[in-house]
């Protein structure tokens, strides 16, 4: 969940380069692109967590309950969703570390793209 909120962040600071004046824009740009490097790095830490390399801090399980009105037995039945092991992967890489990958990608390259305009 942790890897969203900075690209949430990025797209309200990006959108907000529409409603200022062209020399503000820049500074946005550059702060959206921190925002999706920083989701970069959750996605570092996400993915070393699934794949061994260190433990969460975080409980890494969490459960949904169902409706049946028997809270031990929507417990019980409820599926385990681990944040420790990967949900799915392509290429032996999960989810998260594709996220690592191509919010580092994209905000590396942005900040680049940005210093060159400068």
């Amino acid at each position: 969940m942790w890897q969203r909120w900075p690209h949430a962040a990025a797209l309200v600071m990006a959108s907000l380069t529409l409603l200022v004046h062209r020399q503000r824009r820049g500074v946005l740009l550059m702060l959206a692109a921190l925002a999706v490097l920083l989701s970069g790095a959750a996605g570092v830490f996400h993915a070393g967590v699934e794949y061994g390399l260190w433990e969460s801090p975080l409980a890494c399980t969490a459960v949904t309950i169902g409706t049946s009105g028997d809270f031990l037995a929507d417990l019980a039945a409820a599926p385990v969703v681990r944040c420790d092991a990967a949900a799915w992967t392509l290429f032996g890489i999960s989810l998260a570390g594709y996220n690592a990958i191509f919010s580092i990608l994209i905000g590396g390259l942005s900040l680049w793209w940005l210093k060159r305009r400068a």
